[in-house]
């Protein structure tokens, strides 16, 4: 058995106390300017033009700039943010995304300065972080890595932090504040998306944190990260990053909730058609790794799970079909996963996408007597087609 669920075995059980608090939505009007930074300092000169055909959400609507750059979402249901989907051949100066509610709604500006690109470039998938002082060499490792074979960027595939699921305010954010201040040594950008240990206090018999806490649930991630699903594109490929990780009163599960899933075929149909698609998401959308792991029917971490009168897989996307259907009306062949603690590559013949899992950055792992290196992988972008990656130990 993995380590997390040896851990998970050692927690005390609780019987479930009242739902957490809904996440009110943001009605307002947002607007802004894209703009090209030509000399990167982050402020708009004079001279520098507005960013015609950029993409802009707020996590439910997503509209393109005019041709001067500017945009307005009107579209009630918000998460809170604002980003831009920084497009290819550009790089965000600074935060890709601006803090949105009833007193600031903009008009925000964003800026992104040109960046030579290709459509022949290498890009690393890392996850399960779990930073911590006692883990921060594993992180400092994975950073060595990546300075030494100069990718284009790295994705970060959830469960960044040791825990803020079932810890106090003051241990979570100290977590979350090491995070970010070993994020800003990397050369490349960092992507990420949240895993079920960044969702902030929701096992409240162990946390003691109220539902009514502004960081609770997902805020933690939005206040420190942003978004906690949103797009990018570079050298010709369009990645989605996902939220895979909902919560049923004290339990997260894999789902992918209905503002997510219209958001994503909006984002998607701002896409060209023939635009090829990367997904990367924390819970994957299936895995083999749970038979490897065994079956588990107690809490708090069971192998299935009832959210309102239907049981499913808990440790994979409980509605993976419907996500799917989404993503495929775009050229899509590659969706990337964490979750697991294993180096995972699960193809169906016949099926054109290829499930594929990254190891723990964190450690190894062990399940059923076998043994699982921890490690990263490199892939390698070539005109569009994505090959099959390369796994590259973290182990001296």
């Amino acid at each position: 058995m993995n380590w997390f669920r040896k851990a998970l075995l050692l927690l005390p059980l609780a019987s479930a106390g009242p739902g957490p608090a809904p996440q009110a939505a943001v009605r307002v009007e947002i607007t802004g300017t894209v703009f090209v930074d030509q000399n990167a300092n982050g402020l708009r000169d004079p001279g520098e033009p507005g960013l015609g055909n950029a993409v802009v959400s707020d996590q439910s609507g997503v509209v393109t700039t005019g041709v001067d750059g500017t945009f307005r979402l009107d579209r009630p249901g918000g998460r809170g943010i604002v980003y831009v989907s920084v497009p290819s051949g550009y790089r965000a100066v600074g935060q890709f995304w601006r803090t949105v509610d009833s007193t600031n709604a903009g008009p925000f500006l964003f800026a992104l300065t040109p960046v030579p690109e290709s459509p022949d470039f290498v890009f690393i998938h890392a996850s399960d972080t779990h930073i911590s002082p006692a883990s921060l060499g594993r992180t400092r490792r994975l950073r060595a890595l990546v300075d030494s074979i100069a990718p284009a960027f790295v994705l970060i595939t959830g469960d960044l932090v040791r825990d803020a699921l079932r810890v106090p305010e003051a241990e979570a954010t100290g977590y979350y504040q090491l995070f970010q201040q070993e994020m800003a040594l990397f050369r490349v950008p960092v992507w990420t998306v949240p895993g079920n240990h960044e969702i902030f206090g929701i096992e409240r018999h162990h946390s003691l944190v109220s539902p009514a806490h502004p960081l609770y649930g997902r805020g933690m991630y939005r206040h420190y990260r942003g978004p906690d699903y949103y797009s990018f594109n570079h050298g010709g490929v369009h990645f989605v990053g996902l939220n895979t990780v909902d919560a049923d009163d004290l339990w997260y599960y894999g789902h992918v909730d209905s503002t997510q899933a219209e958001w994503l075929s909006r984002d998607l149909a701002a896409t060209p058609a023939a635009m090829p698609v990367v997904s990367f998401n924390h819970i994957p959308f299936f895995t083999s790794v749970e038979t490897v792991n065994g079956y588990l029917d107690t809490p708090p971490a069971p192998t299935a799970i009832t959210v309102r009168g239907k049981t499913s897989f808990r440790h994979a996307v409980a509605n993976a079909g419907e996500i799917i259907a989404r993503l495929t009306a775009r050229p899509y062949d590659l969706a990337l996963g964490g979750h697991m603690h294993v180096r995972e590559t699960l193809r169906f013949e016949g099926i054109p996408i290829r499930f594929y899992q990254g190891a723990a950055v964190v450690g190894p792992s062990d399940g059923a007597g076998l043994a699982f290196p921890s490690g990263v992988v490199v892939y390698r972008v070539t005109g569009g087609k994505i090959d099959d990656g390369t796994f590259v130990p973290l182990e001296p």
